[in-house]
């Protein structure tokens, strides 16, 4: 008896250690089904991974978008003023702008010494982002503010550029023309010849006219998510001094504020209407109480 209840034992723990669905009242087709389903859960990201990859090696391009060596945002307002984003590797920095920095990977940005070097060229830096590494390359963030576009030109590190801002009968205007670089040589770099420069125009209100071309079909080209316009150039074009012109017309009233009109108009006629019907409501009531008395 002692033996049997022991084997007993033996083969009740067993079956529950191989079958624990047996007292959570689950049967072996759904335990199946629920380890293949986590089985598929598990190879997901793994899938994930590969589809990416296919992506970026199909198009050749990164599938978040493409990376620039060196780009410029800039954001307008309708009065005029502007703020300026900078995304660049140090060693951009030194080929194109001229500015005094070493651009070896291994040597550390120094983020106030970049700070120093961009003020002393007569620019207001917002602020300065930490640096980041990507291929080996060390890069940087540096905004820029301004409330007259037309004076960033007096900024060195913008200085290749002439900017024209102006309120005509047909709306508002803006032009920047992008001139020579700087030609400074940033020694070694493991450029390829792929790298791309970008400027990136964040308008404030409906554009009704730009030049904008697409780089690789020389088509023209749209506007982007954002009432955004990107104009991209090869960096080794951008270092021979190939000019890049930005014609832009647009509305003198922003997209904001337009936005703000129509929500604030489409509440007052809601407060209205809402108050008519409020209005009919206590009118009918007065009418029914006149009639019964």
């Amino acid at each position: 008896m002692g033996i049997g209840n022991r084997k007993s034992g033996n083969l009740q723990s067993g079956t529950e250690n191989r079958f624990p669905m047996v007292d959570s009242g689950l049967s072996m087709i759904d335990y199946q089904s629920g380890m293949y389903i986590i089985r598929r859960m598990r190879a997901c990201p793994s899938l994930l991974v590969v589809a990416v990859l296919s992506l970026a090696g199909a198009g050749c391009r990164s599938p978040l978008g493409p990376q620039y060596e060196y780009e410029e945002q800039l954001y307008l307002d309708v009065k005029g003023g502007a703020t300026v984003t900078v995304n660049s590797s140090i060693a951009a920095l030194v080929a194109l702008r001229g500015i005094a920095l070493d651009p070896s990977p291994s040597t550390r940005v120094d983020q106030d010494a970049v700070r120093s070097l961009i003020e002393q060229g007569g620019c207001k830096v917002r602020s300065l982002g930490q640096p980041w590494r990507r291929k080996n390359r060390w890069f940087v963030q540096v905004r820029i503010e301004t409330k007259d576009v037309r004076q960033l030109s007096q900024c060195q590190l913008l200085g290749w550029s002439s900017y024209v801002f102006e309120r005509d009968e047909a709306g508002l205007h803006y032009l920047q023309t992008v001139g020579g670089a700087a030609g400074r040589d940033p020694g070694k770099v493991n450029w390829n010849g792929s790298e791309l420069v970008a400027y990136r125009l964040h308008m404030p209100s409906r554009i009704v006219y730009h030049n904008v071309r697409r780089m690789d079909r020389d088509e023209p080209g749209d506007v982007g998510r954002g009432n955004i316009l990107t104009w991209e150039q090869r960096l080794a074009d951008r270092r021979a001094g190939k000019p890049v012109k930005m014609d832009v017309r647009m509305e003198t009233e922003s997209i904001l504020r337009r936005t703000l009109t129509l929500f604030a108009g489409a509440f007052v006629a809601a407060i209205a209407a809402l108050g008519g019907i409020v209005w009919l409501v206590v009118r009918k009531g007065r009418a029914r109480a006149k009639a019964g008395a």
